[in-house]
């Protein structure tokens, strides 16, 4: 039987810690599935498109890692996409507080769910999506941060 995993989130830019957890669970799994979520209820900067096909360009040659877009519930994903396993990325200890709720609320809504969590690189525990937003918005150099063709997303969005 193939194990499947879903990497879901909004990632608003997709950084390098992402590309770290998705790569490492392609290691894991033997499909992994970034989902991308196309109506978050916070403000986003790039629409569902520009994320999937930024996400898609960064992964590049990962073969056995995909790109979709989902709504609704990460569980009725699971269950279209024929997965168990949610994968999450852990930066620190408040992480795995908000992780330990939605591990269970996903558990409640379908038994059958399973969350893996991987710890992020020491090298990317400090970046989030929110600070690359507010840093790339004051004209900082996101090299080191976020995927060369993120990075050029970024400076072209902030620049208009």
């Amino acid at each position: 039987m193939k194990r499947i995993a879903v990497y879901p989130g909004t990632f608003d830019p997709f950084t390098n810690g992402h590309l770290d957890i998705a790569a490492r669970a392609g290691l894991l799994f033997d499909e992994v599935i970034v989902a991308v979520y196309a109506k978050p209820l916070k403000n986003i900067i790039f629409s569902t498109d520009e994320r999937l096909d930024m996400i898609r360009e960064a992964l590049g040659d990962i073969k056995n890692v995909r790109v979709e877009p989902f709504d609704g519930l990460v569980v009725q994903f699971l269950q279209k996409v024929g997965a168990k396993v949610i994968v999450r990325g852990l930066r620190a200890v408040s992480d795995f507080e908000y992780e330990f709720q939605m591990a269970h609320m996903n558990r409640q809504l379908w038994p059958e769910s399973e969350v893996v969590c991987l710890i992020t690189a020491k090298s990317y525990s400090f970046i989030s999506a929110t600070l690359i937003r507010e840093i790339a918005s004051l004209g900082a150099d996101l090299d080191q941060l976020v995927p060369a063709n993120v990075a050029g997303a970024l400076r072209k969005k902030f620049q208009s």
